[in-house]
């Protein structure tokens, strides 16, 4: 388990994080979720030990990072940022990281194939395209075989079907009862991959649920057209809908599509459309990170 508790970070007089608690499971895909500048990567940092708290701690498996016996057979992480010198070979860095995790060379070649890197092994990293370091950044993370993942937009600059290839491996590693807790800005693809969000805004988390306990609150919206938006809105709302307007459509929350037909048929006012709108993960997001 990972446990962020009250975790808080000053920078002189910027406070990037204040207070973050939350937790991510064994078995489940945690997202982590939050604007530019909303303290997640700061958070990521102090949980893998890259960063002290000013207050509070982070744990994985009840331990702090720097009281893991084996930590790269405990956790494995992908930070934004290249983790490999320009001029090694991808084979050249899994290897020199193979030492600190104590596995051997066939760990290494394993792990070429896995994220489909074996053709550019020799290859200076520094002429990968960043979608190959991205995959070569995986590998490292891979490469103890650790339970715990700790990811920050590991899809970045991977290709639709380099995208597909993460969600199936990070879906099979929860499976497995590893924990993945995972950062990413690509919210429609995440939403076929995480279990569980937590939304940080501002420095503080806001929001900690299952995804499918999300989905329900947004659930049951109606896109609405009609010739006369004015009086629909009316009888809609005298009926226990909540109205707004999104240009020239209604969208109500609160009835039901048979429900809302019928109220626009006695209330003798044509429909040139209704739709019942599927949850939308970037739309619930942003309504929790910008209001």
């Amino acid at each position: 388990m990972i446990q962020a508790l009250g975790l808080t970070k000053h920078y002189g007089r910027v406070q990037a994080v204040n207070g973050v608690s939350f937790s991510a499971r064994p078995g489940r895909v945690t997202g982590f979720l939050g604007l530019n500048g909303s303290g997640k990567t700061t958070t990521l940092r102090m949980l893998l030990g890259l960063s002290r708290p000013t207050a509070g701690e982070a744990r994985i498996n009840n331990r702090r990072f720097r009281e893991l016996a084996h930590p790269v057979r405990e956790v494995g992480a992908v930070l934004e940022q290249g983790i490999s010198h320009p001029g090694q070979s991808g084979r050249a860095h899994l290897m020199s990281q193979a030492i600190l995790a104590g596995v051997g060379r066939s760990r290494v070649e394993a792990m070429l194939d896995h994220v489909d890197l074996a053709h550019a092994a020799d290859q200076r990293s520094g002429d990968y395209s960043l979608g190959m370091r991205q995959r070569l950044a995986v590998a490292t993370a891979l490469l103890g075989d650790p339970p715990t993942l700790i990811l920050d937009e590991p899809a970045n600059g991977l290709d639709p079907e380099g995208v597909a290839w993460l969600r199936r491996l990070l879906r099979d590693h929860a499976g497995r009862g590893g924990t993945v807790l995972i950062s990413s800005h690509l919210l429609a693809e995440l939403a076929h991959l995480i279990d569980d969000v937590v939304i940080i805004v501002k420095g503080q988390v806001t929001c900690e649920a299952p995804l499918a306990g999300l989905y329900g609150v947004s659930a049951g919206r109606l896109r609405i057209r009609s010739r006369d938006q004015r009086r629909l809105w009316q009888v809609f709302e005298s009926a226990g809908g909540r109205v707004t307007r999104n240009g020239d459509t209604l969208e109500v929350v609160g009835l039901t599509p048979e429900h809302a037909g019928e109220i626009a048929f006695h209330a003798r006012v044509p429909l040139h459309e209704l739709t019942v709108e599927a949850p939308d993960l970037e739309r619930i997001f942003l309504d929790l990170a910008t209001n």
